[in-house]
């Protein structure tokens, strides 16, 4: 199902949102989180992984959102048409996904 311009889907529990379809992981990094809004914390998320890699040519985002213990593990990254410093790209998710006040803005956002 695709809103505006985005492709969200549920299944079995896990959402993925993703700018293109089939979603595609090329660079990703992962944390867990706090049970809250699935949509809304995925929403962020994404929001926040397409600033920091906007620049990055052929990038679509995908965060993808997945009960695992009583946490949400989040996947974020996504689609990287063409040639990709990998690592480099990598580290700057993970460094938005480690980021404490990111941390506290998505919750807030989603609780």
């Amino acid at each position: 199902m695709a809103r505006d311009r985005w492709h969200i889907v549920e299944e079995a529990g896990v959402l993925t949102v993703a700018r293109r379809w089939p979603a595609r992981f090329d660079v990703a990094a992962r944390t867990v989180l706090p049970v809250v809004n699935k949509m809304r914390l995925a929403r962020q998320v994404r929001q926040d992984v397409w600033r920091a890699l906007r620049r990055l040519k052929g990038f679509a985002p995908v965060v993808r959102v997945a009960p695992e213990g009583g946490m949400l593990a989040v996947t974020a990254g996504g689609q990287v048409d063409g040639p990709v410093a990998r690592a480099q790209a990598e580290a700057k998710i993970a460094r938005v996904l480690a980021d404490a006040g990111n941390r506290q803005r998505w919750i807030r956002w989603a609780s």
